[in-house]
Protein backbone atom coordinates (compact mmCIF):
# COMPACT_ATOMS: atom_id res chain seq x y z
CA UNK A 1 0.00 0.00 0.00
CA UNK A 2 1.28 3.41 -1.04
CA UNK A 3 1.75 5.79 1.69
CA UNK A 4 1.17 9.41 2.31
CA UNK A 5 3.82 11.55 3.38
CA UNK A 6 4.10 15.76 2.93
CA UNK A 7 7.84 16.57 1.83
CA UNK A 8 9.18 20.37 1.94
CA UNK A 9 10.93 21.32 -1.24
CA UNK A 10 12.60 24.50 -0.39
CA UNK A 11 12.32 27.34 -2.89
CA UNK A 12 11.15 26.02 -6.41
CA UNK A 13 11.60 29.08 -8.06
CA UNK A 14 7.83 28.91 -10.22
CA UNK A 15 6.81 25.93 -8.94
CA UNK A 16 7.18 27.11 -5.91
CA UNK A 17 4.82 30.48 -5.99
CA UNK A 18 2.02 28.11 -7.16
CA UNK A 19 1.54 26.08 -3.93
CA UNK A 20 2.92 23.48 -1.41
CA UNK A 21 3.73 19.86 -2.95
CA UNK A 22 2.66 16.46 -1.96
CA UNK A 23 4.70 13.38 -2.69
CA UNK A 24 3.83 9.65 -2.43
CA UNK A 25 6.01 7.12 -1.36
CA UNK A 26 6.86 5.19 -4.60
CA UNK A 27 5.59 7.85 -6.64
CA UNK A 28 3.53 11.34 -6.23
CA UNK A 29 0.48 13.62 -6.35
CA UNK A 30 1.49 17.28 -7.00
CA UNK A 31 -1.29 19.83 -5.88
CA UNK A 32 -1.46 23.68 -6.45
CA UNK A 33 -3.16 26.36 -4.40
CA UNK A 34 -3.56 28.90 -8.01
CA UNK A 35 -6.07 28.37 -10.35
CA UNK A 36 -4.80 27.75 -14.16
CA UNK A 37 -4.85 30.24 -17.01
CA UNK A 38 -8.55 29.57 -18.74
CA UNK A 39 -5.96 28.75 -21.80
CA UNK A 40 -5.21 25.61 -20.43
CA UNK A 41 -6.06 23.05 -18.25
CA UNK A 42 -2.86 22.72 -16.50
CA UNK A 43 -0.73 24.87 -14.80
CA UNK A 44 0.36 27.64 -18.05
CA UNK A 45 4.04 27.89 -17.78
CA UNK A 46 4.68 29.96 -20.71
CA UNK A 47 7.56 32.58 -20.10
CA UNK A 48 9.23 29.97 -17.49
CA UNK A 49 13.16 30.46 -16.99
CA UNK A 50 13.49 26.59 -16.31
CA UNK A 51 13.03 23.38 -17.69
CA UNK A 52 14.49 24.74 -21.06
CA UNK A 53 15.84 21.35 -22.63
CA UNK A 54 17.74 18.29 -21.77
CA UNK A 55 20.59 16.30 -23.45
CA UNK A 56 20.60 12.45 -22.16
CA UNK A 57 21.01 9.33 -23.97
CA UNK A 58 18.03 7.64 -25.21
CA UNK A 59 17.45 3.39 -24.88
CA UNK A 60 19.32 3.09 -27.66
CA UNK A 61 22.60 5.27 -26.05
CA UNK A 62 21.44 8.33 -28.73
CA UNK A 63 22.03 12.07 -27.12
CA UNK A 64 19.11 13.20 -27.31
CA UNK A 65 17.91 17.08 -26.95
CA UNK A 66 14.36 18.66 -27.15
CA UNK A 67 15.83 19.96 -30.65
CA UNK A 68 15.05 16.39 -31.98
CA UNK A 69 11.33 16.66 -31.70
CA UNK A 70 11.22 19.88 -33.07
CA UNK A 71 7.79 20.37 -35.07
CA UNK A 72 6.23 18.31 -32.13
CA UNK A 73 4.12 19.19 -28.74
CA UNK A 74 6.78 17.32 -26.52
CA UNK A 75 5.29 15.53 -23.13
CA UNK A 76 8.30 14.44 -20.53
CA UNK A 77 7.37 12.82 -17.76
CA UNK A 78 9.76 11.68 -14.99
CA UNK A 79 9.36 8.17 -13.62
CA UNK A 80 10.69 4.53 -13.32
CA UNK A 81 9.44 1.35 -14.55
CA UNK A 82 8.95 0.06 -11.28
CA UNK A 83 6.71 2.51 -10.57
CA UNK A 84 3.28 0.72 -9.53
CA UNK A 85 0.52 3.51 -10.20
CA UNK A 86 1.21 7.15 -11.26
CA UNK A 87 4.01 6.46 -14.21
CA UNK A 88 1.92 3.51 -16.09
CA UNK A 89 -1.41 5.31 -15.61
CA UNK A 90 0.18 8.41 -16.95
CA UNK A 91 2.15 6.46 -19.96
CA UNK A 92 -1.43 4.84 -20.90
CA UNK A 93 -3.33 8.32 -20.80
CA UNK A 94 -0.51 9.77 -23.06
CA UNK A 95 -0.92 6.55 -25.23
CA UNK A 96 -4.65 7.00 -25.03
CA UNK A 97 -4.48 10.77 -26.51
CA UNK A 98 -2.21 10.02 -29.18
CA UNK A 99 -4.66 7.26 -30.57
CA UNK A 100 -7.28 9.43 -30.04
CA UNK A 101 -6.02 12.28 -31.81
CA UNK A 102 -5.98 9.94 -35.29
CA UNK A 103 -3.30 11.95 -37.84
CA UNK A 104 -2.06 14.44 -35.26
CA UNK A 105 -1.27 11.93 -32.82
CA UNK A 106 2.02 11.50 -35.21
CA UNK A 107 2.21 15.31 -33.87
CA UNK A 108 3.08 14.28 -30.41
CA UNK A 109 6.21 12.76 -28.78
CA UNK A 110 6.51 10.94 -25.41
CA UNK A 111 9.52 11.42 -23.63
CA UNK A 112 10.33 9.28 -19.86
CA UNK A 113 12.99 10.13 -18.07
CA UNK A 114 13.47 7.72 -15.98
CA UNK A 115 14.96 8.81 -12.20
CA UNK A 116 15.85 5.38 -11.13
CA UNK A 117 19.12 4.69 -13.80
CA UNK A 118 20.10 1.96 -11.66
CA UNK A 119 17.47 -0.47 -11.85
CA UNK A 120 15.98 0.89 -15.31
CA UNK A 121 18.29 -0.24 -18.03
CA UNK A 122 18.03 0.15 -21.37
CA UNK A 123 16.74 -2.84 -22.52
CA UNK A 124 14.19 -2.63 -19.66
CA UNK A 125 13.62 1.16 -20.77
CA UNK A 126 13.08 -0.21 -23.98
CA UNK A 127 10.43 -3.39 -23.14
CA UNK A 128 8.05 -0.94 -20.99
CA UNK A 129 7.90 1.90 -23.56
CA UNK A 130 7.09 -0.40 -26.24
CA UNK A 131 4.17 -1.77 -24.02
CA UNK A 132 2.57 2.05 -24.38
CA UNK A 133 3.69 3.18 -27.54
CA UNK A 134 6.89 2.15 -29.43
CA UNK A 135 7.07 5.83 -30.51
CA UNK A 136 7.69 7.19 -26.84
CA UNK A 137 11.43 7.90 -26.15
CA UNK A 138 13.11 6.99 -22.83
CA UNK A 139 16.07 8.98 -21.31
CA UNK A 140 18.64 7.27 -18.95
CA UNK A 141 20.98 9.28 -17.83
CA UNK A 142 24.02 8.93 -15.28
CA UNK A 143 23.45 10.19 -11.85
CA UNK A 144 25.06 13.63 -12.11
CA UNK A 145 23.09 14.67 -15.58
CA UNK A 146 19.89 13.20 -14.36
CA UNK A 147 20.92 15.28 -10.93
CA UNK A 148 21.48 18.38 -13.70
CA UNK A 149 18.17 17.71 -15.49
CA UNK A 150 16.17 17.56 -12.27
CA UNK A 151 17.67 20.78 -10.98
CA UNK A 152 17.05 22.32 -14.68
CA UNK A 153 13.22 21.31 -14.51
CA UNK A 154 12.71 21.56 -10.67
CA UNK A 155 11.65 18.26 -10.18
CA UNK A 156 12.22 16.31 -6.97
CA UNK A 157 13.41 12.66 -6.70
CA UNK A 158 14.52 10.40 -3.70
CA UNK A 159 15.32 6.64 -2.99
CA UNK A 160 12.98 5.23 -0.58
CA UNK A 161 14.78 2.31 1.13
CA UNK A 162 13.03 -1.23 0.84
CA UNK A 163 13.09 -4.19 3.19
CA UNK A 164 15.80 -5.48 0.97
CA UNK A 165 18.51 -3.30 -1.04
CA UNK A 166 16.87 -4.03 -4.39
CA UNK A 167 13.53 -3.59 -3.08
CA UNK A 168 13.47 0.29 -2.62
CA UNK A 169 11.29 2.26 -4.53
CA UNK A 170 11.67 5.69 -5.24
CA UNK A 171 9.09 9.43 -4.80
CA UNK A 172 9.26 11.57 -7.55
CA UNK A 173 7.28 14.81 -8.98
CA UNK A 174 4.32 13.46 -10.89
CA UNK A 175 3.45 15.54 -13.33
CA UNK A 176 4.36 16.18 -17.25
CA UNK A 177 5.60 18.80 -19.13
CA UNK A 178 3.92 20.04 -22.25
CA UNK A 179 6.20 21.88 -24.76
CA UNK A 180 4.70 23.33 -28.13
CA UNK A 181 6.44 22.73 -31.78
CA UNK A 182 9.12 25.07 -30.95
CA UNK A 183 10.51 23.49 -28.58
CA UNK A 184 9.49 26.01 -25.66
CA UNK A 185 7.63 24.76 -22.35
CA UNK A 186 4.18 25.76 -21.52
CA UNK A 187 2.08 23.93 -19.76
CA UNK A 188 2.87 22.08 -16.22
CA UNK A 189 0.19 18.78 -16.49
CA UNK A 190 -0.40 17.76 -13.22
CA UNK A 191 -1.21 13.62 -12.18
CA UNK A 192 -4.54 13.19 -11.87
CA UNK A 193 -6.10 15.09 -14.12
CA UNK A 194 -7.69 13.01 -16.85
CA UNK A 195 -6.65 12.07 -20.33
CA UNK A 196 -9.78 14.55 -21.13
CA UNK A 197 -7.39 17.86 -19.90
CA UNK A 198 -4.13 16.43 -21.34
CA UNK A 199 -5.85 16.08 -24.69
CA UNK A 200 -7.51 19.54 -24.61
CA UNK A 201 -4.02 21.05 -23.52
CA UNK A 202 -1.98 19.28 -26.87
CA UNK A 203 -4.71 20.28 -29.19
CA UNK A 204 -4.12 23.57 -28.27
CA UNK A 205 -0.64 23.64 -28.32
CA UNK A 206 -1.37 21.81 -31.81
CA UNK A 207 -2.78 24.43 -33.07
CA UNK A 208 -0.68 26.93 -31.39
CA UNK A 209 -1.67 28.18 -29.08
Amino acid sequence: MISRRSLGLGAMGGLGALGATTLLAGCDKLGFSSAPKASFQGVDLTGAAYARGFSLPDQNGKTRTLDDFKGKVVVVFFGFTQCPDVCPTTLAELAQVKKALGPDGDKVQGVFVTVDPERDKPELLKAYLDSFDPGFVALRGSPEQLKETAKEFKIYYAKVPGKTPDSYTMDHTAASFLFDPQGRVRVFSRYGAGAQALMSDIKALIAGQ
